[in-house]
């Protein structure tokens, strides 16, 4: 595994890849899962050298912080611990909602399920444009004065909303999506924290799976499906174009001798400002695939290769 300095916070290095847990939440997004699979994945992450592992409680409404508190039994010391706050089940669905009462009893029932008296990086799921940004803001710096929590980070913020975030509190870290299928809200950004030191950490940069190269026709996948709603590149005129994006990537993992996740994280660890990859996984084996993309090692010539063309036209 390599590892990357946590941004402009001392002392704390990251392993490049992180482990993603969505899909341990199971339920409609991603399907039926095993808890003990899922267990296992997080030891396999752990044995790989994997040290950063992110949920949220919106997963699998807190069942995937239930399993990773279970797995992370004895191991906590060995873990940096991401969550989330901000996207909340009402009864006519999912909000946005940030009001300073509701981030803290999201805290205390992570920390619960999690079985953890603190949280390494707390992050802002998504904005909330209903609540000022300042009283959010403003209660996760209480709760991290308080040591429940050690860093905060956001999630998913548009450049200007980014700004006045870091204006207003001590902002260590940025989530965005990041992949060949996906770029440009992430390198909006970027120019802006980069010289901030502030850590970046890419999500979807696999696409939701279809980046694997497993995919050799369209999927017949169900409404309530995270790649049906979350990641639109499985259908219709975008299935066609991502194709072309994955024959590109496949070309040049049977090169390599690697499978293609692996070339398709790669691409997105040589990308400026990445501190690391968020890859999400479901067994053992995709823990081990995913953690050696670390070691792919791009000719000149091969980032603008796979890059060629990627803008995405979705519909």
């Amino acid at each position: 595994m390599q590892y990357a300095a946590f941004g402009k916070e001392q002392g704390v290095s990251l392993s490049r890849i992180a482990l993603g847990t969505w899909a341990m939440g199971g339920g409609s997004d991603w399907g039926p899962v095993e808890d003990e699979q899922s267990v296992r994945a997080v030891h396999a992450a752990l044995d790989q050298g994997i040290n950063w592992i992110d949920t949220a409680p919106i997963y699998g409404l807190g069942h995937s912080e239930e399993v990773l508190g279970r797995a992370l039994q004895g191991r906590r010391q060995h873990v940096f611990l991401a969550t989330k706050c901000g996207l909340v089940r009402f009864t006519k669905g999912i909000n946005h909602w940030l009001k300073p009462d509701s981030i803290r009893r999201e805290l205390e029932d992570s920390l619960r399920r999690l079985q953890t008296d603190y949280i390494d990086l707390y992050q802002i799921h998504w904005p909330d444009p209903a609540t000022p940004l300042a009283d959010t803001l403003e209660e996760l710096t209480r709760l991290k004065q308080s040591g429940k929590i050690r860093f905060i980070g956001v999630c998913n913020f548009p450049p200007d909303l980014l700004k006045q975030a870091c204006d207003m509190a001590d902002i260590s870290c940025v989530q965005g999506p990041y992949s060949l299928l996906d770029k440009e809200k992430s390198r909006q950004i970027l120019p802006f924290i980069q010289p901030q030191n502030r850590a970046f950490a890419a999500y979807g940069s696999l696409g939701g799976g279809i980046l694997s190269g497993k995919y050799k026709k369209e999927a017949n996948i169900r409404r309530a499906d995270a790649r049906s709603y979350f990641y639109r590149f499985y259908k219709g005129e975008n299935f066609i174009h991502t194709s072309g994006v994955v024959a590109r990537i496949c070309r040049l993992a049977k090169r390599d001798g690697v499978p293609p996740a692996q070339v398709a994280l790669g691409w997105v660890l040589h990308m400026p400002g990445v501190t690391g990859v968020l890859a999400g996984a479901r067994s053992e084996a995709q823990v081990c695939q995913n953690a050696q993309a670390v070691l792919w090692c791009p000719q000149p010539g091969d980032l603008d290769f796979l890059e060629a063309n990627t803008c995405s036209p979705l519909k």
